[in-house]
């Protein structure tokens, strides 16, 4: 049997199952927080950053990834804040910095309002958000991705390079990796990286309700949980 609790979100009280997430339960009521490492059904690790919300406790914000932060009795979060969205606009700005040739990362910057990019632009493969980590580990018991060395080293890679032992061949990870799916003009050559912003007018159905759920196609491109938990994989 399910337990609830009480909680407030952007002033809406809402009651939220005990034990799941702030993120999930924005997703679930169709208040949007922007977010990339996050999929249904996996443990969640807070890579990406882009979910920070406020968390208010005693009139004083504390700002945390929401998809770690675990719904309690009376607890007050603010999704969409002046410090929240510029806070989240500089993350997005430096995902799209590192990593132009990713549509989901182009339309996470247009849903987080970057209009130019003041980073150097890199022609990085990986932004490091574990999806294809853990459902490798968690869906698949195959372990055959994992994190290795640390800061500017860190990286995906085979354990002790011995793909063959431990892949099970379901191409899932390719299927999660948001790196998969170039922008809508191609691939962008080295040297010649460029912010979209071609999906812009997305955005005007959500002037007046900026903090909502739209349904926009935005969230197809950075497979943001409200489409993801129609065909997520238990």
């Amino acid at each position: 049997m399910l337990h609830y609790v009480n909680i407030n979100i952007n002033g809406a009280d809402i009651k939220a199952p005990k034990g799941s997430s702030v993120l999930e339960v924005a997703i679930e009521y169709g208040i949007c927080i922007p977010h990339l490492c996050h999929v249904p059904g996996l443990s969640d690790i807070g890579a990406c950053r882009l979910c920070i919300v406020e968390n208010i406790t005693n009139g004083r914000a504390t700002i945390t990834t929401s998809c770690t932060l675990k719904v309690q009795e009376g607890m007050i979060i603010r999704t969409n804040t002046d410090r929240i969205k510029r806070l989240r606009h500089n993350i997005a700005e430096l995902l799209v910095a590192e990593a132009p040739n990713s549509r989901a990362i182009q339309d996470i910057a247009v849903r987080c309002g970057v209009k130019e990019v003041r980073y150097p632009f890199r022609n990085g493969d990986c932004v490091l958000c574990g999806r294809c980590v853990r459902a490798c580990s968690e869906i698949w018991h195959a372990n055959a991705l994992g994190f290795i060395g640390r800061g500017k080293e860190r990286h995906v890679e085979r354990p002790l390079n011995m793909r063959e032992e431990y892949c099970k061949g379901c191409d899932y990870c390719l299927q999660l990796c948001p790196m998969t799916v170039p922008p809508c003009d191609g691939p962008m050559k080295p040297g010649e990286e460029y912010l979209c912003g071609k999906c812009e007018s997305q955005l005007m159905i959500t002037e007046d309700i900026p903090e909502s759920c739209v349904w926009c196609r935005l969230g197809e491109g950075f497979n943001c949980g409200r489409y993801a938990g129609l065909k997520t994989v238990r």
